[in-house]
């Protein structure tokens, strides 16, 4: 009889603990800040008792880091997602594809959980400054690449004019979140469906303009 395989990847139940207590992490670090944050706290939102925090994450500064960059994982996963969507049309109605993908893209951006990682972002830099880094290239560093992709297929494709992909896709994204950001007072309050429809056409709006191939 042959020995019995053992697996050396953790186990299905390690994984599932250690996504529990980084999500009930992120919700506590989120609801009260990094410092007033405790550890005791973070492992009764996510049902485990304080000890198995610290065997799966080390300490409270590593489990701030770990949970911060599954976030911004989770909010990645969703906006490349989307992108994905922004093929070449096979009608003329670019425009209505460009507002689709630029509204759900806002939705994403503006979700509770996006607009608290950056608040935590902003707020624990000084004594993190790798965590920008970490989060940005999880982050809007992805997304503006997987967007200078699309961007880059649509300008062969003949629908936008011949330019940089990477440029296309940083004024895109800066002609959506931008008045988001002041509309929302940097994420403060809530916008409306209404509100993010207003501003993706005008943003669709402008970027045509600029990037329509002249007849």
């Amino acid at each position: 009889m042959s020995p019995a395989k053992t697996s050396s990847a953790p186990s299905r139940g390690r994984i599932d603990k250690r996504e529990a207590i980084l999500s009930a992490a992120f919700t506590v670090f989120a609801r009260q800040g990094y410092a007033q944050a405790c550890v005791k706290e973070i492992a009764k939102e996510a049902g485990v008792a304080k000890p198995t925090v610290y065997n799966h994450l080390t300490d409270k500064a590593n489990l701030f880091r770990e949970a911060m960059t599954a976030a911004a994982d989770r909010s990645l996963a969703e906006s490349l997602a989307v992108i994905e969507t922004l093929t070449v049309p096979r009608d003329d109605d670019l425009r209505a594809l460009l507002e689709d993908v630029g509204f759900r893209l806002l939705k994403v951006h503006g979700d509770p959980r996006s607009c608290a990682l950056r608040r935590l972002v902003y707020a624990e830099v000084s004594w993190a400054p790798d965590l920008l880094d970490a989060v940005q290239g999880r982050g809007s560093d992805r997304i503006t690449e997987a967007l200078a992709d699309r961007m880059a297929r649509l300008s062969l494709a003949g629908r936008l004019r011949q330019a940089d992909p990477v440029q296309a896709a940083e004024q895109f994204l800066a002609l959506l979140t931008g008045p988001v950001a002041t509309r929302t007072r940097m994420g403060t309050r809530d916008a409306t469906d209404e509100e993010l429809r207003e501003v993706t056409q005008a943003a669709v709006d402008t970027f045509l303009r600029a990037y329509t191939p002249v007849a």
